[in-house]
């Protein structure tokens, strides 16, 4: 049998000056380097271009609440623990309860809005982007138009690759875990 490669997390004397800058401001930004971020960061170009990305796709047009719940329902369907943990507990200090957040993971949660915005996260992520006509029409039904589509696709893809990345390299989850 093959020896697994081993990815770990990487310190600050690990990584370019580029990714030691980066590292430095999220630690003033969240008080700590979240161990994906810092695993990441072993490219200093992948850190600071998901830094940018993530950090805006879907700022204009959905709340942080809905965004959380967009990264919540995208992270259930890639099962990652990781983000699962990380972003419940993001979703916590944005207002939601741990029953909520199981619900937003699993799409049930009975909030008309965020139900829709889950249930299509869920089917993206599981479908590779070809929905049922029925949910992705119940978005625009809500008052969503196709810039807030492309702001939502936004979300979905900065999710995905922080799912993919803790897929791939199985770093330890730094945030309280949440099993379902």
């Amino acid at each position: 049998m093959k020896n697994v490669t081993k990815i770990s997390v990487p310190t600050k004397s690990d990584v370019n000056e580029k990714s030691q800058v980066l590292f430095n401001q999220l630690q003033s930004q969240l008080g700590m380097v979240p161990n994906l971020y810092a695993t990441i960061g072993y490219s200093s170009n992948a850190l600071e271009n998901f830094l940018t990305f993530s950090g805006n796709a879907g700022k204009v047009t959905f709340s942080n609440k809905e965004i959380e719940a967009i990264k919540l329902a995208v992270s259930q369907a890639n099962n990652c623990i990781y983000c699962k943990s990380a972003h419940t507990a993001i979703a916590k200090m944005n207002g939601f309860s741990d029953a909520e957040a199981a619900e937003l993971r699993n799409a049930t949660i009975a909030d008309p809005k965020l139900k829709v915005l889950t249930a299509l996260a869920k089917q993206v992520a599981q479908k590779a982007g070809h929905v049922d006509d029925e949910i992705r029409e119940s978005f625009f039904e809500l008052g969503y138009d196709a810039k807030a589509l492309m702001d939502f696709i936004a979300v979905v893809i900065a999710i995905t690759f922080t799912n993919y990345a803790q897929a791939l390299t199985k770093v330890d989850v730094d945030f309280p875990l949440v099993e379902n």
